[in-house]
């Protein structure tokens, strides 16, 4: 094992979309863990939309990173060194760490890793925290009913793309935006959407849904705002429910957009529209680690990650979010010597 750890640190707050001028990669002594501790050598780590909002100084419900910090996010990572009876060293486990070659994570803080299950990236998209706000979004906020039309926007991402696969299971119709021929023909084709809209491709989104919603929209699952969202509003149904998961639309604005103007349209139609946080589930988070497990363990749930290799480019990984980059669940394996 190395002495020298790698770390980023988010050197300036950015405004508008961030570049590769707003991180700072520094070396660093690789920690040692404290009794209850783990030194876990990162294998992969998770980048994520909502992680645009810590690098504002604004009060969310994620706190914000102060200039100089060390980026966090999940992580997937080996245990070297274990304070704890819990893991010894050579575990898998996953939770909460830096965006660095080695980091100590407490021992109570993280769960173990089931390669017999998937591959370890899995466990930051479908098995982790993306696959669980897509349960509990769609399950408990978006009510599903059989028979009924959920869209879905960001539908090609590490969320979207498992909300439309849990809404098959329910037996609706699904419709998914995304912004490729390729994401769409992935929808389409290998997880069983009814239709894909690429909206990259299209002009006039209402037309679109006119076709692949005629009987209007029961369900929206939201991870995108703009002009999908407005589109979608004009075509709800009675009872709709509208669950607001991301808006990576305006992540980079610097104004706040004009709004909300579509709000008449949820009148007539007794629309319910609920913003939703995945940690107001934590209690529940193992029944729906459970049945996800379940789910891909048998094949019946698929899921794809987007690899990009080398921790030096955790950066350009994260950026590419805002431009489409990644089909699925957008991931960095650390070392060059975790590819297999």
């Amino acid at each position: 094992m190395t002495n020298t750890n790698r770390e980023w640190l988010l050197a300036r707050r950015p405004e508008g979309e961030p570049d590769t001028d707003s991180f700072e990669l520094r070396e660093t002594d690789v920690p040692t863990p404290n009794p209850g501790e783990l030194l876990v050598r990162i294998r992969f780590l998770s980048v994520d939309p909502y992680m645009r909002g810590r690098m504002r100084d604004v009060e969310s419900y994620a706190e914000p990173w102060d200039v100089g910090d060390t980026l966090k996010g999940g992580v997937v990572g080996e245990v070297v060194e274990s304070e704890s009876d819990a893991y010894e060293a050579g575990d898998l486990v996953t939770g909460e760490g830096k965006w660095a070659d080695y980091a100590t994570l407490d021992a109570d803080d993280v769960a173990p890793v089931d390669p017999a299950v998937a591959d370890p990236e899995a466990y930051l998209g479908v098995l982790g925290m993306p696959g669980r706000t897509a349960y509990f979004g769609l399950l408990e906020v978006g009510e599903p009913k059989p028979g009924d039309t959920v869209v879905v926007s960001g539908a090609a991402g590490a969320v979207g793309s498992v909300v439309g696969q849990i809404a098959k299971r329910n037996g609706c119709r699904v419709v998914g935006f995304a912004g490729s021929d390729e994401k769409t023909d992935w929808l389409a084709d290998e997880l069983g959407f009814d239709a894909a809209i690429n909206y990259k491709a299209t002009d006039d989104y209402r037309a679109a849904l006119d076709e692949a919603a005629p009987d209007g929209v029961d369900v929206y699952f939201d991870n995108v705002g703009g002009p999908i969202t407005d589109a979608v509003f004009t075509k709800l149904n009675l009872d709709a429910r509208v669950a607001v998961c991301g808006q990576i639309a305006h992540y980079n604005d610097e104004g706040v957009p004009t709004g909300p103007r579509k709000l008449p349209q949820i009148i007539p139609v007794r629309a319910t529209i609920q913003g939703l946080l995945v940690g107001d589930f934590a209690t529940r988070f193992g029944q729906a680690s459970e049945r996800l497990g379940e789910w891909v363990a048998t094949g019946e749930l698929k899921h794809r990650e987007t690899v990009v290799a080398g921790l030096e480019n955790a950066p350009d990984a994260f950026l590419g979010l805002f431009s489409g980059d990644n089909i699925g669940k957008q991931v960095v394996r650390v070392s060059a010597a975790d590819a297999e």
